[in-house]
């Protein structure tokens, strides 16, 4: 952080001066992003997760009622893995549907294959949910420290 002070009801923070409440949160959920997102690897990997758990390509049949669609992950599990299934008849649950808990299915696969290309998406979806609870967490921490009275969150 930079230097703060307060001028006239206002704020100063990070070499602007005469700022209000509301740009003063602004500037550190700014600030707060670049620092969370400044590494990248593991945002991009996520990014990638999500991309590659996409239901973009088309396929030559599915029974009535799937999802129509696969995704490059599930392609890609089914290349590695083909047909193995998990020892002793384990069954572990995996995700369709959507992207909401209101829109979303838990079944139970027996597949090593539909497991993986089931889960990198979710994977990917957990870190950047990650991301989003860090930078929100941060920046209202951050905020309120150098806010006073009423303009403090909580």
């Amino acid at each position: 952080m930079d230097t703060v002070e307060e001028l006239n009801g206002t704020y100063f923070y990070a070499g602007k001066s005469n700022l209000t409440a509301g740009e003063l949160f602004f500037m550190i959920f700014c600030e707060n992003t670049v620092d969370q997102f400044g590494l990248g690897i593991a945002d991009f990997a996520a990014v990638s997760a999500i991309y590659y758990g996409r239901k973009s390509l088309s396929t030559r049949g599915k029974p009535r009622g799937a999802t129509k669609g696969t995704s490059r992950a599930s392609v890609g599990a089914r290349r590695v893995f083909k047909q193995a299934t998990f020892p002793f008849g384990i069954k572990l649950p995996t995700w369709v549907g959507g992207y909401t808990p209101w829109t979303v299915e838990k079944r139970m696969v027996a597949k090593i294959s539909t497991f993986v290309g089931r889960t990198i998406p979710l994977i990917g979806q957990v870190v950047l949910v990650t991301d989003v609870t860090q930078i929100t967490y941060c920046t209202i921490r951050d905020y309120n420290r150098i806010a006073r009275g009423n303009d403090k969150i909580w």
